[in-house]
């Protein structure tokens, strides 16, 4: 039996047996004055008995579910109610914790390709479960009922049919129904509970719905409620942490997000190898040749390789390469981003000294094709946008490829910061991000890049920025790079080592 689980099977076998007690001494009690004579006595006597079977069962049972083995201490459940491949940071707790040398199991949905490294952990296992849609008739609200319902008993099925856990650690939002669940799970079978806050569920259906919709009101009460039920919480602002503390009675532990190893800059040639592979389908990668053009030399916009020198170098002449991930969701306007663009190519028109353009959207989500059908009636002469799907391992590529990021991420709670734009830094990527509460815990304004407010401000920034583009030494864009070179700060898995790792020791 692991370390601490004969103490847990013990506090089991003696709550079950406080229940046992107790309907004893129901038994010998004197009946209330409705249940005299023989057939009252009968029927008190049979309903004690069958309390007191049901409390033998469920104390059986909880000393089943709390059953545990030599591996128990080293065993971790991460969980994430969304698709695992789309959740960078618990993507790098389970393997910060494989490290460790802690068995995994990763439980979530799996719709996109998780990272290569979680892939090849043996000590990772994905439990995959599935995005219950609900019922199809009726109103919405039904709907929206059932589909928590089921969420909740595939939840509770898949989270006490494993190998015990040491704990459960899970990222909310969102975590209508996983707060509960996981809560309830971690109770019956004496596993530690870790909510990792990224942001608020409530906050983010208000969005859609208002502040003021029941459904908002139920949501946030409940994650109140549950969420104050953790043993541990982390968070991912110093902003969340305060308000966790002072509004929620929540105390937690900020863990800001730290790009993983993978997020650097590109050297030149595995820029024109990506570039290639990028160019089988999108235009904007793909080298227009010109007469006389000589065969020695393979060619992107960007980039020219001297196959006789076996040399690659990138164009003196080049498009500059911005590049902007997204959710396609409601926390993000993408109008914002093509207004800006519009403006920029008047800007050339003109006549201002600026590049050509090849703006990089990445990303999956509901409102992608909405804004495809934007892009597509948009005349654009010297700006070309696509919106390309990434693998994981090109996803890192490209942003260290980039000379400039753009983030549009308004938190919905004012309170959490875009992962996107960690990324970025890792990658030295200067940032153009739109302005929200705490954005200053991560953005400098120009320090490692700019706030703006509005379209016709980041299309300043972007003239600014590019205004005789490759950039000098001297310039703006270089001077922000340099800056986040020198200010790298710790990576994921030292800062994790730092911080989480003490906190899940002390079990």
């Amino acid at each position: 039996m692991a370390p601490g689980s004969s103490a847990l099977c013990s506090s089991a076998a003696l709550c079950s047996g406080f229940v046992l007690l107790a309907a004893c001494f129901l038994s010998f009690s004197p009946l209330s004055p409705g249940l005299t004579g023989p057939a009252g006595l009968t029927g008190a006597t049979g309903c004690v008995a069958a309390v007191a079977a049901v409390a033998a069962v469920g104390g059986l049972l909880v000393l089943f579910l709390r059953r545990g083995d030599v591996r128990t201490s080293r065993r971790a459940c991460v969980l994430v109610l969304g698709d695992i491949g789309r959740s960078p940071r618990m993507q790098y707790h389970a393997l910060s914790l494989s490290r460790r040398g802690f068995d995994v199991t990763f439980v979530g949905f799996l719709e996109s390709k998780p990272h290569p490294d979680l892939l090849h952990q043996e000590n990772i296992k994905i439990r995959a479960v599935s995005d219950v849609r609900g019922i199809r008739v009726g109103p919405k609200l039904l709907t929206y009922v059932s589909k928590v319902v089921a969420q909740s008993f595939e939840l509770l099925f898949v989270l006490v049919s494993m190998d015990l856990q040491s704990f459960i650690l899970m990222q909310n939002p969102p975590g209508l129904p996983a707060i509960a669940v996981a809560w309830f799970v971690g109770l019956i079978r004496g596993s530690q509970f870790i909510i990792d806050w990224h942001n608020y569920g409530y906050s983010i259906m208000a969005l859609t719905l208002g502040e003021t919709h029941p459904i908002v009101q139920v949501a946030k009460w409940y994650e109140h409620v549950f969420g104050r039920l953790a043993s541990h919480n982390l968070c991912v602002t110093n902003a969340m942490r305060e308000d966790l503390q002072t509004n929620w009675g929540i105390r937690a532990l900020t863990l800001y997000d730290r790009p993983a190893s993978v997020f650097r800059e590109t050297p030149v040639r595995q820029r024109h190898r990506l570039f290639m592979k990028l160019g089988e389908t999108h235009v904007a990668f793909r080298h227009s040749p010109s007469a006389g053009e000589t065969k020695d030399v393979e060619q992107t916009p960007f980039t020219v390789y001297d196959l006789n020198k076996e040399s690659v170098d990138l164009k003196p002449k080049r498009p500059a390469l911005l590049i902007s991930s997204t959710s396609w969701t409601e926390d993000e306007d993408f109008s914002v981003l093509l207004k800006a663009l519009e403006e920029y190519e008047a800007m050339v028109q003109r006549g201002a000294s600026l590049p050509p353009l090849v703006c990089v959207i990445t990303g999956k989500g509901p409102q992608k094709q909405f804004y495809r059908s934007v892009i597509d009636s948009l005349c654009l002469q010297h700006v070309q946008i696509c919106t390309p799907w990434l693998e994981a391992e090109d996803y890192p590529v490209l942003l260290g490829c980039a000379d400039l990021g753009v983030c549009l991420h308004v938190s919905s709670s004012g309170l959490d910061l875009p992962m996107k734009v960690v990324d970025m830094f890792g990658c030295c990527l200067p940032v153009c991000a739109v302005h929200f509460n705490c954005l200053h815990e991560l953005v400098k304004h120009d320090v490692n890049g700019l706030i703006f407010k509005d379209s016709h401000e980041l299309a300043e920034q972007l003239q600014s920025l590019l205004l005789d583009f490759p950039p000098a030494q001297e310039g703006k864009l270089a001077s922000f790079r340099t800056n986040l070179r020198l200010n790298r700060g710790p990576n994921w898995d030292d800062y994790w080592d730092q911080n989480v790792l003490p906190l899940i020791q002390q079990h």
